[in-house]
């Protein structure tokens, strides 16, 4: 490796649940990876493949996925995404609710990395790395116990497979554009909005602690991780993305 050059990244998405999930990634900026933004993963499997060293996106899970019958985000039963198995470049961010993995690596000096549940919740995460950085995590099944009022959408049991984020609620209700659950309108600071306004937020970060629950969650200090790029000067960096990291805490569907 040649000193000061940061190494190359790479992301490894693994499937621990017992079921088939379709993991999908959209880029907000930067280099498009040479991945296409979405495939199927059999349980106990993974996929690992290199990312622009300026990638700036997400990467999520889909649950219940049939693509048969068209491309579009109802193909899945959460966190569908228009383009069907492989998400559209460019409208294909992936239909709430959805856990969320996002990236920034186009900092001078750290990767930035949280796992979101702003979205919602529709499967357990936790995001790794090999430079003995911090963990982020939502490694619980959040479905299950979800408030009766954000739980969905349901499986054809009737068993519900998502949590949704209270400010979905509030978008849903046409209540987004000023609302303390979004943190808009009149609502739009940390001052105007803090979490204990947020309706559900303890649930959410009681059981997530290591997760970003809300817009301006980043002062729990247990929400926005950052990787040294320090690190980076010595290895190729590999962050793993893990569904269903502990599965005994997850629900058999």
């Amino acid at each position: 490796m040649v000193s000061g050059v940061v190494a190359d990244r790479f992301i490894t998405v693994l499937n621990n649940c017992p079921f088939v999930i379709w993991p999908a990634f959209f880029t907000s900026s930067g280099g498009q990876p040479e991945q296409a933004p979405g495939w199927e993963v059999q349980p106990n499997t993974g996929l690992t493949f290199a990312m622009p060293d300026d990638w700036n996106g997400r990467v999520w899970g889909r649950r219940n996925c049939d693509f048969s019958t068209g491309s579009g985000p109802d193909s899945c039963l959460d966190g569908g995404c228009n383009g069907g198995l492989i998400c559209n470049s460019t409208t294909g961010t992936g239909v709430p609710p959805a856990t969320l993995a996002t990236f920034d690596f186009s900092g001078e000096s750290q990767d930035i990395y949280t796992v979101s549940v702003v979205d919602g919740y529709n499967l357990p995460m936790v995001i790794t790395n090999n430079c003995a950085c911090p963990f982020a995590s939502c490694p619980v099944d959040l479905a299950t116990a979800c408030p009766l009022d954000l739980a969905g959408p349901f499986d054809s049991d009737g068993v519900p497979v998502g949590c949704k984020s209270v400010c979905l609620v509030d978008a849903l209700a046409g209540n987004a554009a000023n609302s303390s659950n979004c943190c808009t309108g009149s609502f739009d600071s940390e001052s105007s909005c803090p979490s204990p306004g947020v309706e559900h937020y303890s649930y959410f970060k009681t059981k997530c602690p290591n997760s970003f629950v809300y817009v301006f969650d980043e002062s729990s200090d247990t929400a926005i991780w950052q990787c040294e790029k320090s690190c980076m000067f010595e290895v190729d960096v590999e962050y793993g993305v893990t569904f269903c990291y502990n599965v005994s805490n997850f629900r058999l569907p």
